[in-house]
């Protein structure tokens, strides 16, 4: 068998070298079946057009890779298969994994990933990515690759994969079904990529380039995979995946309990056309099955954790990509949460249904419709609320759009039913948004303005903002800038501050050595001023800095800060009930900040921050990080901290913060996984332990055992336990049924 695989490899190479170098890739239909099974001894894959002579991302952009990779791709009537075989040392070797577990992420982790842009539009594409232990991830790309959140791993679908190791190199085949990408008929060509990274050299390579100030899912240079007949619709393409979920918790502070009460429900997928999907969710269970992460809160304002339901991924930059992070007029989160007015703490709202349409009606058109209806909870005197959200974006020029939305809570109840002082009949956003990105990735940016509805609207009910990038080789030039009027209250949205004017900017230069042990470095120079017509400034920072990246992965930046608080408000800032801070008064603070993350190629690699100087009126030592080991290809442990000394002068408080959060990841096999985290943070006493337990008994169809325990805790004259505050055990079981 072993001489077939070498024969076969020579094969291949002998193929790639008959042909120029080609700046597109032919996919061809096939007959022949083909086993998944990381062995390619098909006879298609020999008369399959390839992708060869890969170009470095990193540590350069300038050089063919060191370790070289071929990538075919055919298609049958159900499915696209794609082969990846990929070269290196030909001496034993251990690749690097963080385990067994779905979606690795990681800049050191040797994997092999293909990218299909299936409009040709640059701007929206599906990832699909193998390790050497044939670990699956799979995510989705929006806004062409650029900006944060332009990469997502908690989107979930169904194909098949899988990996062999051989002397010398290993090889990846794919099968994805046409039923899971989204695509136009009658199309002659997509776009495509493949890269690779390879923790042996600590090199990404590419075979379309990306230059190395871009990531390696960059949209801007991808090319073209041309069909030999055009794309078909392949036929009905409807999925429905039904949950049975069951929840017991006790509640020790209120002495309550809830008994085991299941829940049933379903989501549905429907491909109305290839591009244009329709998402139904019936009594859908929005309980998360791994609990946020604890953080030290040591800030005036609310803090933003991530959307991570499986219903509002797919598409999400058409609901959730408005604004910008800190003012976003529509965020998901906010539905299925609801607010007890008495006491001011988020409970979960129950939601009867769903429904979601999402996707392309054009070539240059998308559209998503959404209308989520909020159950009654008369318990806090809250009623139902419909949910609903219209956007249609427009491409423009190469890579640019732009998008008009509107956003509408309402609830069709009588007044007389709800508190009026604490709740409103309606809540409406309106928005206009254009989105720059140029052909050659160099200019990016966003222009938007928004504006809020409501029975009493207060003044400036409104948001407006502009940002703009230049990227090239050696500078970086970031420019910010928005004004929140302080009566925009977007009650379906996430605003971090209102009545601010801001601006912001951050100049980078870069050099690139030719040799040594640093890909890059540079200064980079960066302010950030905010405040209001009624107070003036607010705040304002200014900072030096200094950013290094080694050739093994580690990374290191340092900053010098100079900072301006203007307190509006009282505050504490020992984050412990202690004395405020009186309102009206106005610190200059000046911090170093810095961070270094060591090689994540090595199984013992961790990262460290600090952020410590003056502090308000007093001073800061601050340290945080985490710290790792990987038992490959099995898991790992680490444990995350972070630790703030808060001393200030009297009558005010001086104190120690801790968070120490150490995880046990265990994967059995590559469906099997546990996972044990504990979370100690003594700014709220409480110690809290989840443990999940997952099985994908098969694709994207788990099994969820869930234990999660929380606990008064101590630090005060030695760390102890004391009665526990809330216990639950949760249940889920999800399956995905193609109909």
């Amino acid at each position: 068998m072993r001489t077939l695989i070498n024969l076969f490899t020579i094969l291949l190479f002998s193929c790639a070298g008959i042909q120029a170098s080609a700046q597109s890739i032919e996919i061809r239909r096939t007959s022949e079946a083909i086993r998944i099974d990381g062995v390619p001894d098909e006879a298609v894959w020999q008369a399959a057009d390839s992708a060869y002579n890969f170009t470095q991302n990193f540590p350069t952009d300038s050089l063919p890779a060191q370790a070289q990779t071929i990538a075919k791709v055919v298609y049958d009537h159900e499915n696209i298969y794609v082969l990846g075989v990929m070269y290196n040392l030909p001496e034993p070797r251990d690749y690097v994994t963080p385990s067994l577990r779905r979606d690795f992420r990681g800049s050191a982790n040797d994997s092999f990933s293909v990218i299909f842009d299936t409009f040709s539009d640059r701007t929206n594409g599906f990832l699909f990515g193998v390790n050497p232990y044939g670990v699956m991830r799979e995510a989705l790309i929006t806004n062409g690759g650029s900006g944060e959140g332009s990469f997502s791993l908690d989107w979930d679908n169904k194909w098949y994969a899988n990996a062999k190791q051989f002397d010398g190199y290993w090889v990846v085949e794919m099968a994805i079904p046409f039923k899971t990408l989204r695509f136009n008929e009658g199309a002659d060509s997509w776009l495509v990529n493949f890269y690779r990274v390879d923790s042996e050299y600590a090199e990404r390579s590419t075979w379309s380039p990306i230059k190395r100030t871009f990531p390696l899912f960059n949209l801007a240079t991808i090319r073209d995979m041309v069909w030999d007949t055009p794309t078909k619709k392949p036929g009905t393409n409807i999925s429905v995946i039904p949950f049975i979920a069951t929840n017991t918790q006790r509640d020790f502070e209120e002495n309550t309990s809830e008994d085991l009460e299941p829940a049933v429900g379903f989501d549905m997928k429907y491909a109305i056309t290839p591009g244009l999907n329709l998402d139904l969710t019936v009594n859908p269970d929005f309980s998360q099955v791994e609990v946020d992460r604890q953080v030290t809160n040591l800030d005036r304002f609310e803090i933003f954790f991530p959307e991570r339901r499986q219903f509002f991924l797919e598409n999400a930059d058409l609901f959730s990509g408005f604004g910008n992070r800190g003012t976003r007029p529509f965020f998901s989160r906010r539905i299925g949460i609801a607010i007890d007015t008495l006491t001011g703490q988020n409970v979960q709202n129950t939601i009867p249904f769903g429904m979601r349409l999402n996707g392309k009606v054009s070539d240059d058109l998308r559209l998503g419709v959404l209308s989520m209806q909020g159950g009654r909870d008369a318990s806090i005197g809250l009623p139902s609320y419909n949910y609903s959200m219209l956007s249609l974006q427009q491409k423009l020029f190469s890579r640019s759009n732009v998008s008009l939305f509107t956003v509408n809570k309402q609830t069709f109840e009588s007044s007389s039913e709800y508190d009026t002082a604490s709740l409103t009949e309606y809540n409406r956003t309106l928005g206009v948004e254009y989105r720059l990105a140029s052909a050659n990735n160099v200019w990016n940016g966003k222009g938007f303005y928004h504006r809020t509805f409501g029975p009493e609207m207060g003044d400036s009910p409104y948001a407006a903002g502009l940002n703009l990038t230049y990227d090239i080789q050696k500078w970086s030039v970031d420019i910010f800038s928005q004004l929140v009027g302080s009566g925009y209250d977007p009650e379906v949205g996430f605003v971090r501050r209102r009545d601010i004017r801001q601006l912001a900017s951050t100049i980078r230069y870069r050099w690139f050595p030719e040799g040594g042990s640093i890909q890059r470095h540079g200064p980079a120079l960066d302010f950030d001023m905010l405040g209001n017509d009624t107070f003036g400034f607010l705040d304002w920072d200014l900072n030096l800095q200094y950013e290094i990246s080694f050739r093994n992965t580690a990374t290191f930046w340092g900053r010098l800060r100079k900072q301006y608080t203007y307190l509006f408000n009282a505050f504490d800032p020992s984050g412990s009930d202690g004395v405020q801070l009186a309102a009206d008064t106005e610190y200059t603070n000046y911090q170093i900040l810095a961070r270094y993350s060591s090689d994540q190629r090595k199984k013992f690699f961790y990262r460290v921050n600090t952020r410590s100087g003056q502090y308000f009126n007093g001073n800061r030592i601050n340290l945080d990080g985490s710290i790792s080991y990987r038992y490959q290809p099995l898991g790992f442990a680490s444990i995350d901290f972070a630790y703030n000394r808060i001393i200030l002068p009297e009558p005010y408080t001086t104190t120690s913060l801790y968070l120490i959060g150490p995880r046990f990841d265990f994967t059995f096999t590559k469906n099997i996984f546990l996972t044990t985290f504990f979370q100690y943070n003594s700014q709220i006493e409480n110690l809290n332990i989840n443990t999940r337990f997952q099985w994908r008994f098969k694709p994207v169809s788990d099994i969820f055992i869930v234990y999660t325990d929380n606990y008064f805790a101590d630090h005060e004259g030695g760390f102890t336990i004391g009665q526990p505050r809330t216990r639950a055990l949760t249940f889920k079981i999800t399956y995905w049924l193609n109909l």
